[in-house]
């Protein structure tokens, strides 16, 4: 199966976790547009808050009722994707912006489920193709990123992040700010680096996503399998 083929299934496997009456967090991203798809195809009796306007936009044209996360006492299910899913169901997100709208959606949620194709399971948190993301606000920025190399430093993480781009214009969050992505390398330590980049002033949210869930689905060559805190000897994708 291509990764496309996992992504699928493994969205398709996750929309049958949803039964009618849940309040539903839908998250980002092209494994989590699947989700969309396939959750619009039962007509459930359902309300979704969704984590980025791009969601919001699919799942409104395919006929999903949206809710705003202030109009919701509780998410009863939150399903989304993830960039890297490490030991201890440590998560790094953020590849498409949208990590700010995401933890709060996931911190307001009994049950979240991250969903991936088998690429995205790694032994050693950082070690993956994505950097960590840090969202920050665009007043006094390069200041800020003085302090977010400082913090890392500190937390024995040498590099150099790097403002955000697409198409030659920097990208600007759904929420107005600026990302800057941090090349860290294997994170030994994410509860220090959390620490760390929650300290620093003009930080708003960064994509380390850590104590948030338990359970993940991955679409493997194999099928849909299910993946715990344990399962890190022996991973979905070798």
């Amino acid at each position: 199966m291509s990764a496309d083929d996992q992504k699928r299934a493994v969205g398709e496997a996750a929309a049958d976790l949803i039964q009618s009456g849940m309040i539903v967090g839908l998250g980002t991203g092209s494994t989590a547009v699947w989700l969309v798809r396939a959750l619009a195809l039962r007509q459930l009796d359902i309300r979704c808050v969704s984590t980025s306007l791009a969601t919001a936009t699919l799942a409104s044209e395919l006929g999903l009722l949206l809710a705003d996360l202030d109009d919701v006492p509780q998410i009863d299910l939150t399903i989304d994707g993830a960039d890297e899913i490490g030991p201890d169901m440590a998560l790094i997100k953020g590849a498409g912006a949208a990590m700010l709208r995401e933890k709060l959606v996931w911190e307001a949620s009994r049950r979240c489920v991250c969903i991936a194709d088998a690429s995205k399971v790694v032994q050693t948190l950082g070690a993956g193709a994505y950097p960590l993301p840090i969202e920050v606000i665009p007043f006094g920025h390069t200041t800020t990123l003085r302090r977010i190399r400082d913090g890392l430093a500190d937390c024995g993480i040498l590099t150099a992040p790097s403002l955000r781009q697409k198409d030659g214009a920097v990208v600007i969050t759904d929420s107005g700010n600026l990302i800057y992505d941090a090349r860290c390398g294997a994170i030994l330590d994410p509860v220090s680096v959390e620490a760390a980049l929650k300290s620093i002033t003009g930080v708003v949210e960064h994509g380390l996503f850590l104590g948030l869930t338990k359970e993940a689905l991955i679409g493997t060559d194999r099928g849909v399998e299910r993946l715990g805190p344990s399962d890190f000897k022996e991973t979905p994708n070798g």
